[in-house]
């Protein structure tokens, strides 16, 4: 009895684990945007400017009222960056660029691809 007792409240703290830096994540998305939406007229204050203010002073804030003992909250975990979060910034930026910039600046780009691609590949082979 006590063992299934203790199992049943191992899950639950697992799972309240996971819920509040989601929870956490999301109060703070939906701040950005609802305070870059009320800037969004403001000519020197963006949105990105905005979400980079409000993400250092939330860190700091759990940092400070935690004592440290929550700052696995602001963990930054790179398999959800890439696999969740950079595709839609991805698709956004080539979604909204104008195709006259584009092939204006075709070569640019072409040329950054190229290069990076080249100094990408040297950093992998020096690092083997």
């Amino acid at each position: 009895m006590n063992l299934m007792l203790y199992a049943t409240s191992s899950v639950t703290n697992t799972s309240h684990a996971q819920v509040v830096p989601i929870t956490v994540f999301v109060v703070i998305l939906c701040l950005c945007l609802i305070i870059g939406h009320l800037l969004e007229e403001n000519r020197w204050v963006n949105e990105s400017i905005t979400a980079l203010f409000i993400g250092a002073i939330s860190g700091t804030i759990i940092l400070f009222v935690s004592s440290g003992k929550h700052s696995h909250i602001l963990r930054f975990d790179e398999e959800l960056f890439f696999i969740y979060l950079l595709p839609p910034i991805i698709f956004n930026a080539g979604f909204q660029v104008k195709k006259k910039q584009f092939f204006h600046n075709f070569f640019t780009i072409m040329m950054f691809g190229v290069v990076g691609a080249f100094i990408s590949s040297i950093i992998i082979t020096a690092g083997k």
